[in-house]
């Protein structure tokens, strides 16, 4: 470069530094601006030598991520500087120890934290990356910042991706997609997570993105005339009650957009809602809420509402801390438009997200922190339990994080928040995890209900806890969140080891009785002869009961063939199970089930997506062929359950091995008092059985009884066959 070019660079690092002091949207005093300058000079000093793809110096991109997170985050003078040094140790010769003794051990921290994040291993494959985003989110618990800053480092990222290759360029957007602009979402970064998704789209399906912008700058001024108008008819009403306001419109993002014509199926012209109107007015913060229904009051005497389309976000803050009244009214021309009113901190709350939490946090005003310190919490006990599979985790993150929330009180009247879609099971985990576990039923609005019942908005929700309650495998299919998912999951892992410990001493027994040693070799012939992974899946089989008396003489007989034995083992080397010192209790998927009741029936699988054991799938009730059993994500399943609903029927893989099974026992005997209550003691006295129906019928000093009982295995029902035959009266027990 000749000196003219470094010269005119050099003032160009200037006058970014400069801009960055003045776009801070929190007052800097001298201090501050000393460690920002210090940054910023250290910054200079170690990425000197380094350029950008695009040829630029780097020191460029520094500034850039620092102004995001001054100007549009709106962060501390400690995060512009962490923002600024924030590739200073994984690029250059700084080390951390550097930092620290420079700028402290708060900037250090974070620092740290974003090193870590950059130096997690970068692979195509999908686990890996959710791995590492799971590791991500972990910093969280150092220091919130790193997470907002490192989403300001790939906002800048996706503005300046031009001179990256085509591929490059895709794994980036999508990794984008799939992960920051959801976390963006949540911290309460609207704006960042808009453009993130924009951008994101701008890169994976370019067509699609230039042609929608190109149709929403064709609209603009129509929007705007449109936008007049509507404020031409409210703007006296307004102006006569004395309200300092501003009315802006507010276009809806490309990706929105994009996603509205794919799930709806509709063209760009049908959707009605490219834009909403923004009413923002100043207030004090004790008559915010009573000026915004006044606002609501005015626009709706000339605007007629859609009832069903109010969200009071005011009453009942987002849990990201956004507050706003959102209302859809028939604007002119008879087109339904949304019109948001919102005061000056709502507004810059609904922009700022995390920043604002400061800026306003007097009073009671620091409710938003709350719900976000809240968050935090939740998701940290997410991250802590490490039997989650960690796409697995993701995608449930994921889901927690877009998803609508319902507002629901418990039986004291404290407003809970939770994910639309919640059962009752998700309410008692959110309350306590011992609660959760311990949860024998559930009371909304005072009506017993199923655990599985869709909770709304506005219930009462009481839970029914008893010492003897413990999750049973069902309770997957109830709960929605990834808290209650994954305390679930543990507490049954949990169980299933207790079970394989004992299932451990009562093999130990068994292998002796049939002069087999109880050794390592043992065990892993074990484990291949039953075609199983783990010597926990063996353990536990054996405790449940599956792997019985009859199973292990067999298991003896197949090795004291000494003659074939010996041949085997010459022709070929033991087998050795992979994973048999691996710490967990797999599933073997190997049945199909239907319905609520988890029936077998015939079935094929649809060749349009071939289902293989262990997929989520539903059956379809075909005309000719029966059940077709599909894939959840299959390409055909949308239209199918769209316009044959009725012919959908629930499905499931399930590991027949660990399965409990339903029977049906018959009794006859002689009545006396105090016989049903027997029969009863002496089933629940059964540990793993539980009964689902119980009728009896007397007649002439005879009693016949029918009882549907849900048992492990064969071994359970004949023990409990048995004990029956002993009560005193009964004279017959038969299986049905």
């Amino acid at each position: 470069m000749t000196e003219a070019a470094i010269e005119k660079e050099n003032k160009q690092i200037a006058r970014q530094y400069k801009e960055l002091l003045r776009i801070s949207y929190q007052t800097l005093s001298e201090d501050d601006k000393k460690l920002i300058r210090k940054a910023f000079d250290t910054a200079v000093d170690a990425h000197k030598d380094q350029r950008r793809k695009s040829g630029e110096a780097y020191i460029f991109h520094p500034i850039a991520v620092a102004k995001i997170v001054a100007s549009e985050i709106g962060l501390d003078a400690t995060s512009i500087a962490a923002a600024l040094l924030h590739d200073v140790v994984e690029d250059t010769e700084y080390t951390l120890s550097n930092i620290e003794k420079m700028f402290g051990e708060t900037v250090a921290k974070i620092v740290d934290g974003l090193t870590k994040i950059s130096s997690l291993k970068k692979d195509k494959d999908v686990s890996l990356q959710a791995e590492n985003f799971r590791k991500m989110l972990l910093t969280l618990n150092d220091d919130v910042r790193v997470i907002i800053i490192k989403i300001a480092d790939r906002l800048h990222n996706m503005q300046t991706m031009d001179a990256m290759r085509p591929d490059k360029q895709i794994k980036i957007a999508s990794e984008t997609l799939y992960i920051y602009a959801p976390l963006a979402h949540r911290i309460g970064l609207y704006n960042i997570k808009t453009e993130l998704e924009d951008l994101g789209l701008k890169y994976t399906d370019p067509e699609v993105y230039h042609d929608i912008l190109t149709k929403i700058k064709e609209s603009k001024e129509d929007q705007d005339n449109y936008i007049k108008a509507f404020s031409r008819v409210i703007e006296d009403s307004l102006d006569k009650e004395s309200l300092d306001y501003s009315i802006k419109g507010r276009p809806k993002s490309i990706y929105s957009i994009n996603r509205k014509i794919q799930t709806q199926n509709i063209s760009f012209d049908e959707i009605y809602d490219k834009f909403a109107i923004r009413i923002i007015y100043k207030s004090e913060p004790s008559q915010e809420k009573f000026l915004a229904w006044k606002i609501y009051s005015i626009v709706t005497d000339h605007f007629r509402p859609n009832p069903t389309r109010l969200r009071d976000w005011i009453s009942s803050p987002k849990s990201t801390g956004y507050e706003a009244l959102h209302i859809t009214v028939m604007g002119p021309k008879g087109r339904w438009v949304e019109v948001q009113i919102r005061s000056e901190r709502m507004n810059e709350i609904a922009e700022k997200g995390y920043a604002a939490h400061y800026k306003y946090k007097q009073g009671d005003n620091n409710k938003e922190e709350r719900g976000f310190e809240e968050w935090v919490t939740r998701l940290q006990e997410a991250l802590e339990n490490p039997d989650v599979n960690a796409v697995d985790f993701v995608e449930q993150f994921k889901l927690n994080l877009y998803s609508k929330e319902i507002f629901v009180f418990t039986p004291q009247g404290d407003l809970k928040s939770l994910p639309k879609g919640s059962t009752p099971l998700d309410f008692a985990f959110s309350i306590h995890t011992e609660i959760g576990l311990r949860t024998r039923g559930a009371r909304v609005n005072s009506k017993l209900v199923p655990l599985s019942h869709e909770l709304k908005s506005g219930d009462q929700v009481e839970i029914i806890t008893s010492d003897n309650a413990q999750p049973n495998v069902n309770w997957l299919d109830y709960a929605t969140t990834a808290r209650a998912r994954a305390k679930i999951k543990s507490s049954l892992k949990d169980e299933k080891k207790e079970i394989a410990e004992e299932g451990k001493a009562v093999l130990a027994r068994k292998l002796k009785a049939q002069k087999i040693q109880f050794n390592e070799k043992s065990i892993n012939e074990l484990v291949v002869f039953f075609n199983l992974k783990t010597s926990l899946d063996l353990f536990y089989r054996v405790g449940i009961g599956k792997i019985d008396n009859q199973l292990l003489k067999d298991f003896a007989n197949s090795r004291s063939n000494s003659l074939v034995s010996y041949f085997k083992s010459k022709i070929k080397k033991p087998q050795v199970a992979a994973d048999i010192n691996k710490d967990e209790i797999t599933a073997k998927y190997d049945q199909l089930v239907f319905g609520k009741e988890e029936e077998k029936l015939d079935y094929k699988l649809a060749n349009c997506c071939n289902p293989i054991p262990g997929d989520t799938v539903f059956g379809f009730i075909s005309v000719n062929d029966g059940i077709k059993v599909h894939k959840k994500d299959c390409p055909n399943a949308l239209q199918l359950q769209s316009n044959y609903a009725y012919r959908i029927i629930q499905a499931k893989w399930i590991d027949s091995s660990q399965q409990d099974f339903q029977s049906v026992i018959r009794l006859q005997g002689i009545d006396n008092l105090g016989l049903v209550s027997e029969i009863t003691k002496e089933i629940s006295s059964n540990l793993g059985v539980n009964m689902k129906n119980l009728n009896f019928d007397s007649s002439d000093g005879i009693f016949n009884g029918r009882i549907t009982l849900v048992v492990k295995n064969n071994n359970n029902l004949n023990t409990i066959i048995q004990r029956l035959k002993k009560i005193n009266g009964i004279d017959k027990v038969s299986r049905e």
